[in-house]
């Protein structure tokens, strides 16, 4: 009798896995941040600023993974909130420097423990250990993939020669 390689089905496919855990994410966090009038960029956004001040607009953009374009929607919404202002950079007059507003800053700090008890509360399930190993694991599928983590990465449509050659 031939031996059958397992093959996981699809509710455990590790990519369904992802999607699953991504839709929780931003489910949960929503919870928290919708009252608030912001999206979990939004917070996003305010945390990195928060924790850099000055930080230009393109860095925010690659470390959220967004393209440029987005992200200057994040921060013309979060400005014109008066959560965010933004500047000319000093070193570079095309790049915009952000900082939060008084009102900013008042938001995260009061609210940015909110977020982290969401966080905490969706991996009580794990011991911290599994914690710490989920993390690690996390980390290193997407090191080993960073060319992919880029923004619009798989929403771009595909070009002729693809389409004909994935029609073979």
């Amino acid at each position: 009798m031939p031996i059958r390689k397992h093959r996981p089905d699809n509710a455990h496919a590790p990519i369904a896995l992802s999607r699953r855990l991504y839709q929780i994410v931003r489910a949960r966090l929503a919870e928290v941040q919708e009252p608030l009038g912001l999206r979990p960029l939004e917070f996003g956004l305010m945390i990195r600023v928060h924790d850099t001040p000055g930080i230009d607009q393109n860095t925010v953009a690659e470390q959220l993974a967004l393209d440029r374009t987005s992200t200057s929607a994040l921060a013309t919404r979060l400005e014109d909130v008066g959560l965010l202002q933004r500047t000319l950079s000093d070193t570079d007059r095309r790049a915009r420097s952000l900082v939060l507003t008084r009102a900013g800053r008042a938001l995260h700090d009061r609210h940015r423990p909110d977020s982290e008890a969401v966080q905490a509360a969706m991996l009580a399930c794990l011991s911290a250990v599994e914690r710490r190993m989920l993390t690690a694991l996390l980390v290193r599928v997407i090191e080993a993939n960073a060319p992919y983590v880029r923004p619009g990465a798989g929403r771009r449509k595909p070009t002729k020669r693809a389409a004909q050659k994935a029609a073979r």
